[in-house]
């Protein structure tokens, strides 16, 4: 499944008429891309559940919500694909953002509630160094780069802030995430890139599972 440039021109062209008039005259065109984005993210999916367990895929809606934004243009101007792994085993998911100028695949934890938040600053303050074996590989770097994420100022609650791990330890999110030209997005194999990309992080996914589902004594938790 190759996608094309055509999807970039119907976003441009919503950025510059983001209305409803303008929306219902070139629904029919939404349409047609919005079923080309959703046929890359299902063959995408079907690849990864050859190695992985994948839980769901979907496309977010398009339409905003305005009810408590400034900002009322009632559509957004790019399209979103995720796919999540199986819970509760199974943690973090899969992103894909695609909109004119500003593509990128993210993948970890963006948001993890406070008791997996806890959990993992209890793991790395124990012993982070298979952590950092896992993100600091080589293979993982070359294509996805370092972790990101929000931090705190300072360190967590009751966490000495000189512990020699503390820039990991303060963290609210761990992210990865890799930027594609529009080119790159219309490119032939562009899906190839993004499943190689997909499985190399995967350790880091995997380690992350596990330490959410154990307690910091390794026992299980399911």
């Amino acid at each position: 499944m190759t996608l094309s440039n055509e999807v970039f021109i119907f976003l441009k062209k919503l950025r510059l008429n983001n209305n409803r008039e303008w929306f219902q005259v070139n629904k029919l065109n939404f349409k047609s891309q919005e079923e080309r984005i959703k046929g890359f993210g299902e063959e995408l999916k079907n690849r990864l559940e050859l190695s992985d367990k994948i839980d769901s895929f979907k496309v977010f809606r398009i339409y905003r919500d305005v009810r408590f934004s400034k900002d009322k243009t009632p559509y957004k101007i790019h399209f979103g694909l995720t796919w999540t792994r199986t819970k509760p085993k199974y943690r973090g998911g899969y992103y894909l953002h695609i909109s004119p100028g500003n593509n990128f695949l993210a993948c970890g934890f963006w948001d993890p509630n406070s008791n997996d938040l806890n959990r993992i600053r209890e793991e790395l303050i124990l012993d982070s160094s298979e952590f950092k074996g896992v993100i600091n590989s080589s293979s993982l770097k070359n294509i996805w780069g370092d972790l990101k994420g929000n931090e705190l100022k300072t360190s967590p609650r009751g966490v000495d802030k000189s512990h020699a791990d503390i820039s990991l330890i303060r963290k609210k999110q761990y992210i990865f995430s890799i930027a594609y030209s529009d080119e790159e997005v219309c490119q032939e194999g562009f899906i190839n890139k993004v499943e190689i990309a997909l499985k190399e992080i995967r350790p880091f996914l995997d380690y992350m599972s596990d330490v959410l589902t154990t307690d910091k004594n390794g026992e299980p938790l399911l």
